[in-house]
Formats: C-alpha cells, sequence, structure tokens
C-alpha cells in the first residue's frame, strides 16, 4: 500500500468520526494558541516598556540614591553646580521627589502622583506643556506654588474649565496651574497623563522630605555616557564614602535588563503553555487506542488480505499527523486572531508576531502527534490477524 493510499485511509476514519477528531484536535488547538497568544502579550509588554525608554534617548543616566543610613546626602543644588562644573560631559540635571497625593479642585477631589522636580525635566524626558508653561527656573529659586498637570487631571477635576491660572490644593496646600502637559497616554488613569508637576523645592517642603533619591542626568551626547558616570560615580563616592549608597547606570543598561527579565518571563508564560499541548498529546493518544480497539476487527481483515505491518503502522500514525497538524494550524490562527483582535483591539499592548515561536509551536504540535501516535500505531500493527477476526 502506498502512502497516498494510507494517507486517504486515515482522512476517511477522522472523517468520519468528526466530533470525537475535534475534540481530539481541541487540545492542541488550545495549546498552540496559547503559547502564540502568551508570547504576542509578553513580547507586546516588551516593546511597550523598550519604546518608552529609547524615546528618552540613548544619552540619558539615572542616579538613584539608596544610602539610608547614611549622614551625607547629595542635594540638588550640589548636583547641579556638578553638572555645570563638568558641563562637557553632562547637559542637564533633574531631581526627580515622586509621592502620591490628594488633589482637590472645588469640590472635585482626585488621589493622582505629583513630582517635584526642575526645568530641564522638560527636555531630560520630553514633557511639554500643551498650554500654559513647563516650571522656570525662578519657581523654584522663589518656591512658588504652581503645578503644571496632566490631561487625566485635567479631564477628572475641570470638566470643561480652563484650568489654567485656577487653584488647587494639594494634600490642603493651594497651587496655581501654570500648564497643561501635552497627552501621552491618550488622558488614561494611572498612566503617564496621571500626574501633577511641580517645583521640587515645594515638593521637598509639601512631603517633609530633605533627600532627593533620584536625579535624571542628561549627557552632551551618546559619545560622553561613558565619560559622564564615570565622573558622576566618583563624585557619589567621595559624598557617601560608600558605593553601595548609589547606582548610576544608562538607557543601554536598563535596556539590557530588560531583556533580561523579559527573555526569562516569555519563556515562563511559554513553557505553561505549552503544558496543554502536553495534555492535549494525552487526549490524543486515548482516543487512538479507543480506535484501535473498535477498529480491531478492521485491521485483522486488511492484514489477512495482505497488508504489512508497517502499513497499519504507516495509517494510524498519519492519523495522528493530520490531526495534531490540523490542530496545530487552526491553534496557529486563533493565537494571531486573539493578538490582532483582543490584544492589540483592545490596546493592551503594541501587537508583536513572533514568527520563530509560531513555527516552535506548530512544530511542538506535529512532535506531539508522532510522539503520542506512536504506542497506538504500534500496538495497531502487532495485532495477530487471527486474533483480530475473532473479535466483536
Amino acid at each position: 500500500m502506498s502512502f497516498i493510499q494510507a494517507f486517504k485511509m486515515a482522512v476517511k476514519s477522522i472523517r468520519s468520526n468528526k466530533v470525537r477528531s475535534f475534540l481530539t484536535m481541541l487540545g492542541v488547538i488550545i495549546g498552540v494558541s496559547s503559547v502564540i497568544a502568551a508570547v504576542g502579550f509578553a513580547q507586546g509588554s516588551t516593546k511597550s516598556i523598550t519604546d518608552t525608554i529609547s524615546s528618552m534617548g540613548t544619552n540619558l543616566i539615572q542616579v538613584n540614591i539608596m544610602g539610608r543610613n547614611s549622614n551625607r546626602n547629595v542635594t540638588y543644588n550640589q548636583i547641579k553646580k556638578f553638572s555645570e562644573e563638568n558641563s562637557v560631559d553632562i547637559a542637564a540635571v533633574a531631581p526627580q521627589s515622586n509621592s502620591s497625593a490628594t488633589v482637590k479642585y472645588g469640590t472635585n477631589t482626585r488621589n493622582t502622583s505629583v513630582l517635584g522636580t526642575s526645568p530641564d525635566y522638560q527636555e531630560i524626558r520630553s514633557v511639554y506643556a500643551q498650554q500654559g508653561r513647563f516650571l522656570i527656573q525662578n519657581d523654584l529659586e522663589g518656591m512658588q506654588k504652581v503645578a503644571v498637570i496632566g490631561t487625566a487631571v485635567v479631564n477628572d477635576l475641570f470638566e470643561g474649565t480652563n484650568p489654567i491660572g485656577e487653584k488647587v490644593k494639594i494634600n490642603g496646600q493651594l497651587f496655581t496651574v501654570v500648564g497643561i502637559l501635552e497627552e501621552k497616554d491618550g488622558g488614561q488613569d494611572e498612566g503617564a497623563d496621571d500626574i501633577v508637576i511641580i517645583p521640587v523645592t515645594v515638593a521637598q517642603r509639601l512631603f517633609r522630605s530633605g533627600t532627593i533619591r533620584n536625579f535624571s542626568i542628561q549627557a552632551t551626547g551618546p559619545e560622553t555616557v561613558e565619560s559622564a558616570m564615570k565622573k558622576l560615580e566618583e563624585f557619589l563616592a567621595k559624598t557617601y564614602k560608600d558605593s553601595d549608597a548609589f547606582r548610576v547606570f544608562n538607557q543601554a543598561e536598563m535596556l539590557e535588563n530588560l531583556d533580561s527579565m523579559t527573555g526569562t518571563m516569555t519563556a515562563v508564560l511559554a513553557g505553561i503553555a505549552a503544558i496543554s499541548l502536553i495534555v492535549g498529546g494525552i487526549g490524543i493518544m486515548n482516543i487512538m487506542l479507543v480506535s484501535v480497539t473498535e477498529r480491531t476487527r478492521e485491521i485483522g481483515i486488511r492484514k489477512a488480505i495482505g497488508a504489512k505491518r508497517k502499513n497499519i503502522l504507516t495509517q494510524f500514525l498519519i492519523e495522528a499527523i493530520i490531526l495534531t497538524g490540523f490542530g496545530g494550524i487552526l491553534g496557529v490562527a486563533i493565537g494571531l486572531s486573539i493578538i490582532h483582535f483582543i490584544i492589540g483591539g483592545f490596546e493592551l499592548v503594541p501587537e508583536v508576531y513572533s514568527i520563530p515561536w509560531v513555527m516552535i509551536s506548530f512544530g511542538i504540535s506535529l512532535g506531539v502527534g508522532v510522539t503520542f501516535g506512536l504506542f497506538p500505531a504500534y500496538k495497531a500493527a502487532s495485532l495477530n490477524p487471527i486474533e483480530a477476526l475473532r473479535s466483536e
């Protein structure tokens, strides 16, 4: 019997039990689609974060102060003076004093993120005012209680009123709104637009925090990043006398760490989803074993009229591969549809289609068919034709 004949007989057998065949494929369909969707979501999340970090530029340096028990603290003025002395390598410095606070306008109240920073923040982080203005140096030096607010705060508190010049209360203290930030995240709550920016000197008093633990520093160019980092580390080491009290890193290091973490996360998600492929393979083996039992007499007749052992083995193995192969194709289609219509459609994360993972998941589905189809196929091929003919 040729391969084509074996293939036609396998297809005929599958079509004669459509419902059972579909239920057999279901585990593979769910497994393949889960792997593709999980990897797509993980890689889409990675792309979203990576794009955000990359948009800040390759010459951004972050300084984190971690020495809580130190009696030495670096102030904004000290780092500002240091940057001016090293203007060949450092272009701008922006302190970041973050906290959550209650913001009130009239009878409307909202909990939001409040950031204390300096005018350089808008250039370093590409955060600009679409109406009014951003912070200026006089705001910091005069400790002016002014605020630049995000569109999520505007939409929630002002309800159509132009906020420029209006007074809001932040933790009970009055601030004048001098600007509205450009929208970055569709005005969504808990996003980039859910923020209020105030002068860092005012933020330190408002939150009773004398120490600033985060600084964003912009090197004059990509070629001066390493030099700027080295000088910053030397400056901080002299202040804290402890290299563990601070951390200086740039965008490239952040992206490398992100790639490492998200690579692990992608592998874990794919591994969890792939378990359902193994479960689907066990289901295929069980159904194939039932099929062998039901078709014992048929196998006996075929062997009696000259079918060889390899013919029976080939037919049952082809059935298993067709079931898993077709299930894999459906799984790929469903997985890609989930990425496009659900993950991308609802804008959860950017759409990312990983062709290698599509091929891997489909390849695993075929491997499952061969692996779990071998035992039933071997059992069918090993049947004694005389005993098989006696079967009822």
